[in-house]
């Protein structure tokens, strides 16, 4: 499947946006509870086109691709169990599995990975920055504000996809960043502050029309749970992006995400 060709809006609303989800997990609680066949059935659901999917372990990412190879774009987590969620920063063996992983040729980005201030300078995370840069991929980055500056900082060439937009980080933050880095792009998985109430929020939507080119929209299936409340989630993110002009709220929606992604045609 194209990934933008398939689409071709007629003029005005409220004809859906397809979904291009820029996190979602199939982790390994999930696999027993939605074989894959029913977890693409709730993208559907949720008209979510595309997805990019990473998974504790990887093996359930690699489960989705395989079904909807068209569909799925892989994103390799680090994390071979959750016990490594906390360690890998000074866990040499993580690099090394990383790399050996890549050969594959199919993955788009390294990630989701959490990282603290003051840990972007270890030798696994430079040895990230530096693999991503030699494959052509992305770093999806879950962390504040102030590690996600200096990840940034690693390397210029380095693009970052910043995961919740820090979580709590407010626009004006969100804003400042995305000036001064251009390789910086923003997923708003969990964000109930850009809508309260269904009601988007005024600094956000300035700050969505300043960068329009560099906000994704995402779930995170962080818990099996998320699986079953996904449609909901969609449903609410397409209420908010229909109070954008239609041209941003198409960037927002999909463009970006498959721009990302190197699929543009």
């Amino acid at each position: 499947m194209a990934f933008l060709a398939v689409f071709s809006p007629t003029p005005g609303w409220p004809q859906e946006l397809p979904i291009f989800d820029a996190h979602i997990h199939y982790s390994q609680p999930d696999w027993s509870v939605y074989p894959p066949e029913a977890a693409l059935a709730i993208l559907d659901q949720a008209g979510v086109w595309w997805a990019m999917v990473s998974s504790t372990p990887d093996d359930g990412t690699l489960r989705l691709f395989d079904k909807a190879p068209d569909r799925v774009v892989p994103i390799l987590r680090p994390y071979r169990t959750r016990n490594d969620m906390g360690t890998w920063t000074g866990d040499p063996s993580i690099l090394s599995y990383v790399e050996s992983r890549l050969r594959r040729g199919i993955y788009r980005g390294i990630g989701e990975f959490h990282l603290a201030a003051g840990e972007a300078g270890s030798a696994v995370v430079r040895g990230f920055v530096q693999l991503a840069i030699r494959h052509g991929i992305f770093l999806h980055a879950h962390t504040d504000d102030v590690a996600v500056e200096e990840l940034l900082r690693l390397d210029p060439k380095a693009r970052v996809l910043w995961a919740h937009a820090g979580m709590s980080a407010g626009p004006d933050t969100v804003g400042r960043l995305l000036d001064r880095y251009p390789n910086l792009s923003v997923e708003l998985a969990l964000r109930s502050d850009v809508a309260p109430g269904g009601q988007l929020d005024p600094a956000w939507q300035s700050l969505f029309l300043r960068h329009p080119e560099r906000f994704m929209v995402g779930t995170d299936t962080w818990v099996t749970s998320q699986w079953d409340r996904l449609p909901d989630i969609q449903a609410g993110i397409r209420a908010w992006l229909r109070q954008l002009p239609r041209e941003v709220a198409e960037q927002l929606a999909f463009k970006n995400a498959a721009r990302l992604n190197g699929k543009t045609h």
